[in-house]
């Protein structure tokens, strides 16, 4: 399947309730393959298409706050026009899955595979101090295999998860093995499971009012803290990474999604050359594995941060290593993906 149709796929599966986007390359698949395959006759999710990405993600909102799986997808610009709507979800503490399917930029751009949405993920893109946890697959299979985890930590943590992929992944095809269905949540369990949702006032349940409002400044600290309690939790339990032949490495990458696929090749160039070569692959963006980076600073002789960007992810390895050892960038920006060949061409010259 196609990373875009892995997903879509793997949505249904995870007894998503309702998916509301609008098409833009590269992801509009993730919607052609719903709206083809027909979910309403299998688990009775609803699949609609929006005016534009500000309402998808305003739908997403109301859907969440009625305690139900929805998600919306899209690319780099779509993302931005969401961006009001995921903070007042973040504000409103409202879960839900959010992919996006990077293209280069900025603008309008290319509709080739980029990294360059980093920031805009990770830091918050939208207004106020929130965090949303990301999680940046690197194969077709974990396009697939991020949906159901996804789900689970938005209404664990009761936030807006996002799935940050790229074109290249996201058009690429692959096998993958998906999982079983999961049933949707009956009406009954919905109010069983989600006691903060507004699903009507009953003799045994208040009815609840769902906003990011408040006038009121001291309340609104609380309310802020209470958050910044909630990421340092997330940060404590949810971080996810991968490590390959760092064992006896003398130089780590540093690199997540297409990146990292193309820096294994890398290690295995390197290695041919008497060069001992590892890969750090983030798995989670936010939160970020600073500690397994970390952990290395005194066994290196640097880092190598891989990006398709000018350089974003690079601030969090160096916040890592904290000035203890090298950290340099390597990045190709606008659509254009980084070699092997050059990768292990810039170790040898800023690093050994």
């Amino acid at each position: 399947m196609k990373g875009n149709e892995a997903l879509a796929e793997a949505a249904i599966l995870a007894g998503c309730d309702g998916y509301f986007g609008y098409p833009i390359t590269p992801q509009s698949e993730v919607m052609e393959y719903l709206m083809l395959n027909r979910p309403e006759d299998r688990t009775g999710m609803v699949v609609l298409q929006a005016e534009s990405e500000t309402a998808s993600i305003n739908m997403v909102y109301g859907g969440a706050g009625a305690g139900k799986r929805v998600m919306t997808s899209s690319s780099s610009p779509g993302i931005s026009l969401m961006q009001e709507g995921i903070s007042y979800m973040a504000g409103a503490e409202l879960p839900c899955l959010i992919a996006n399917i990077v293209r280069g930029g900025p603008g309008l751009g290319t509709i080739q595979p980029a990294q360059s949405d980093y920031f805009q993920s990770v830091k918050g893109g939208g207004h106020g101090d929130y965090k949303i946890i990301t999680l940046a697959p690197s194969s077709v299979q974990e396009m697939a295999d991020f949906v159901a985890i996804s789900f689970d930590l938005a209404f664990k943590y009761r936030t807006p998860v996002l799935i940050l992929s790229d074109g290249a992944i996201g058009q690429m095809m692959e096998k993958v093995i998906l999982p079983e269905q999961r049933p949707r949540w009956s009406e009954e369990e919905i109010r069983k499971n989600t006691p903060w949702a507004t699903v009507g006032r009953t003799k045994d349940r208040k009815n609840n009012i769902i906003t990011s409002l408040d006038l009121d400044p001291n309340a609104q600290e609380r309310h802020n803290e209470h958050l910044q309690r909630k990421y340092k939790t997330i940060e404590e339990n949810e971080v996810r990474y991968e490590e390959i032949q760092c064992e006896d490495a003398e130089v780590i990458l540093v690199a997540y999604g297409t990146s990292a696929r193309v820096c294994q090749k890398s290690i295995e160039l390197a290695r041919e050359e008497g060069i001992k070569l590892g890969l750090i692959r983030p798995i989670s963006l936010f939160p970020y594995p600073s500690a397994a980076i970390q952990k290395y600073t005194d066994q290196v002789k640097g880092f190598l941060s891989v990006e398709m960007s000018a350089g974003q992810m690079v601030e969090d390895v160096r916040l890592a290593v904290n000035g203890k050892v090298k950290v340099e960038h390597y990045g190709r920006m606008g659509g254009m993906v980084p070699s092997p060949e050059d990768i292990v061409e810039v170790i040898k010259e800023r690093i050994l």
